[in-house]
């Protein structure tokens, strides 16, 4: 009774219509996210601060799908990774409105509420151990492709066009999905907005999928990092689509500053159409 149990957990996910138009929202491990079965914080939400919706504190992760018009779809499907320096996750800024402007392109996108540390107080704690805090979130963006490639016919989405982008520590899960040993679980493609591997540089392997990387060059926190992660790319050789803007900070995400970095999307979607992707399949 407990393996068929198990199996129809594993079958059945639970999908949780949005009110948001060609939305839904899926679990997208069966049960407990593994490695998280103790924890029990509560996911909690803040509203209208300078980054839009914020989450803290999440438990169990989710995809929320943001599905073209089927007359504009192109068949290509993207995974979004916020960012929030793994205590919180700026939904809006790095996430839902990126799917928003993928949804208006064509492109079916998948916003990924990972799991993150608990939020004990106010900033990013000083001792933080960046590989420690993102293997959660990293684990559940491998699951989040397998998720996406299993639910592939009823979205839309062709299973050999299943990429990835992340912001700062979405980033740093975005390369955990790119450079993970199991080849066939990477993402088909994958982008890196101001973010990358942020402990121990992981071994890069031979051969990886396209790859687009954007910062800019007034980046206060991580630009020695990003640096240092496209040289090792390089020096594995990679030759990975790089942006680097003049002015934009940190954490740009979909803001207007009315800087340079403002127009990352536009470079991000002529490499997606320069690798075929915005085509219908």
């Amino acid at each position: 009774m407990r393996k068929k149990a198990q199996l129809l957990a594993a079958a059945v996910f639970t999908f949780l219509i949005s009110c948001a138009a060609n939305s839904q929202v899926v679990n997208i491990w069966p049960g407990i996210a593994p490695g998280s079965e103790g924890w029990t914080r509560k996911e909690m939400t803040a509203e209208n601060t300078p980054l839009g919706t914020v989450v803290f504190n999440v438990v169990t992760p989710t995809l929320t799908a943001y599905l073209p018009e089927k007359e504009k779809a192109t068949g290509t499907g993207i995974i979004i990774a916020p960012g929030g320096a793994f205590v919180a996750l700026a939904i809006d800024l790095e996430g839902n409105d990126v799917a928003r402007w993928l949804q208006q392109k064509g492109i079916a996108a998948f916003v990924l509420k990972y799991r993150i540390m608990e939020k004990k107080g106010p900033g990013i704690p000083s001792d933080m151990n960046m590989d420690e805090a993102s293997k959660y979130g990293i684990a559940d963006g491998i699951q989040a492709i397998k998720v996406v490639r299993q639910h592939a016919a009823e979205w839309g989405v062709a299973p050999d066009r299943v990429g990835f982008i992340g912001f700062s520590a979405g980033g740093m899960v975005t390369s955990g999905t790119l450079l993970q040993p199991d080849a066939s679980a990477r993402p088909n493609f994958a982008a890196m907005i101001y973010g990358g591997p942020f402990g121990v540089m992981p071994a890069i392997p031979q051969k990886l999928p396209p790859m687009f990387l954007t910062w800019a060059q007034d980046d206060p926190l991580v630009l020695p990092l990003l640096v240092k992660f496209y040289e090792a790319l390089r020096a594995a050789g990679h030759k990975p689509e790089v942006h680097v803007f003049g002015s934009g900070g940190h954490g740009f995400g979909m803001r207007k500053q009315g800087t340079s970095s403002d127009h990352w999307t536009d470079a991000f979607y002529y490499w997606l159409e320069a690798q075929g992707l915005t085509k219908r399949v």
